[in-house]
């Protein structure tokens, strides 16, 4: 009778091509799995010149999760390399931080962008070089570095201090940081925490009227974060969607590119 009375658990589905439910073993896979679904989205843009509608669905995806992965890194990874790596751990932080700030400033161009916009592919081309680098030194360095020392750790009856209870954070962190980039708040975790706690509910609304790919959902199978065919049934007095869809989950022809 107890199993009865459970509300309904709600599992979104994911497209095989674009990312997993299961929840990362450790943090190197955590965001090496970012890392790959950022490159699927700038892929869908770029080799689908043309197609403004596609483009801005990805573009707006390729944003959000950007702009999470970055902030979720600067609150709990590099701290973690700071402890546990020491002078040398400091050290490549404050350098990941650096690359961050670039990024952020030209995400924050970009978000200002439409596909129609001669300047998007350059932009979008312009950021994924940066990060591209970013990705590099992480993946080459920083984490290999990071796992040797966390499994290092002597474990005391938890493990809080360990790879996957950093994966474990390092996801639901996402859930709750903005969606878009915000460069003025810095890399500071102090003060991104403040700014983020007033920037997330602002972005999240902000993505209701946004257009996203229909059948890209986020990693950890949540859709308390997820943009992507977020459906609601406020409607206008004419009978539409006011989020920019029908009642059927279409997306309402009447949303022109102001509301993208």
């Amino acid at each position: 009778m107890r199993a009865a009375m459970r509300p309904p658990i709600i599992r979104t589905t994911i497209g095989s091509r674009f990312a997993s439910t299961r929840t990362p073993a450790t943090i190197s896979e955590a965001i090496t799995r970012d890392h790959r679904d950022l490159r699927k989205y700038y892929d869908e843009i770029v080799n689908n010149k043309g197609d403004f509608d596609h483009q801005d669905r990805y573009g707006n995806q390729f944003r959000w999760q950007l702009a999470r992965h970055s902030v979720a890194e600067e609150l709990l990874v590099y701290p973690a390399l700071e402890e546990h790596l020491g002078e040398a751990g400091k050290a490549r932080a404050d350098h990941d931080r650096e690359q961050h700030h670039k990024l952020k400033v030209l995400l924050k161009e970009f978000q200002n962008l439409n596909a129609a916009d001669d300047a998007f592919i350059p932009k979008l081309e312009e950021i994924w070089t940066e990060l591209t680098h970013h990705i590099e030194d992480e993946e080459s360095k920083d984490l290999p570095d990071l796992e040797k020392a966390l499994d290092s750790r002597p474990v005391r009856g938890s493990s809080d201090g360990s790879s996957e209870a950093l994966a474990r954070k390092f996801e639901r962190t996402k859930a709750f940081v903005p969606s878009r980039s915000h460069p003025a708040a810095g890399e500071n975790p102090y003060f991104e925490s403040a700014v983020g706690m007033l920037a997330a509910p602002i972005d999240r609304i902000a993505d209701l009227f946004r257009k996203f790919p229909a059948d890209i959902t986020d990693p950890d199978g949540s859709r308390m974060d997820t943009p992507a065919d977020i459906k609601t049934d406020r409607r206008g007095d004419d009978g539409r969607n006011l989020c920019g869809r029908d009642v059927d989950g279409r997306d309402d022809p009447v949303v022109g590119k102001d509301r993208i």
